[in-house]
């Protein structure tokens, strides 16, 4: 039995955010709005207690520590997490790499990984990626 804390669906979309944000190992202010502006504002999140994200942010970073946490975690998010929202959570996920306007390699990388994890078909995750790269263009 593991000490890790089981997640609601709401959690598992705070941990996807949170963790494609730290994957460069840095967790930018641009970011950190853009998460904060996703709970407060989508309607996936109506009712989510924000006072859980430094639990599901310390869960993430204390899983990335670890040599197989992130096995882990992506277990943690799919036990959690029904097919439905696996979209979402990518689209989610788009929104936060896009943020700060630039997407390092270990983002790229991490959002591969959340598409793998999640089974998102190709087309559908280019179609995502698009609509997030749309959504944070800048003059």
């Amino acid at each position: 039995m593991s000490d890790t804390p089981s997640m609601t669906a709401q959690d598992a979309l705070c941990a996807v955010m949170i963790a494609v944000s730290a994957s460069d190992e840095e967790i930018r202010t641009a970011e950190l709005v853009k998460i904060t502006n996703i709970i407060n504002n989508l309607p996936v999140f109506a009712n989510y207690d924000a006072d859980h994200v430094p639990t599901i942010s310390q869960t993430v970073f204390d899983l990335f520590s670890q040599e197989d946490g992130l096995d882990a975690m992506f277990g943690l998010i799919r036990d959690a997490l029904p097919e439905r929202l696996h979209e979402t959570a990518y689209a989610l996920a788009c929104d936060v790499a896009a943020a700060d306007g630039d997407i390092a390699q270990s983002e790229l990388r991490m959002l591969e990984e959340v598409r793998y994890e999640l089974t998102i078909d190709r087309l559908h995750a280019a179609a995502i990626e698009r609509g997030a790269r749309a959504r944070h263009m800048t003059l």
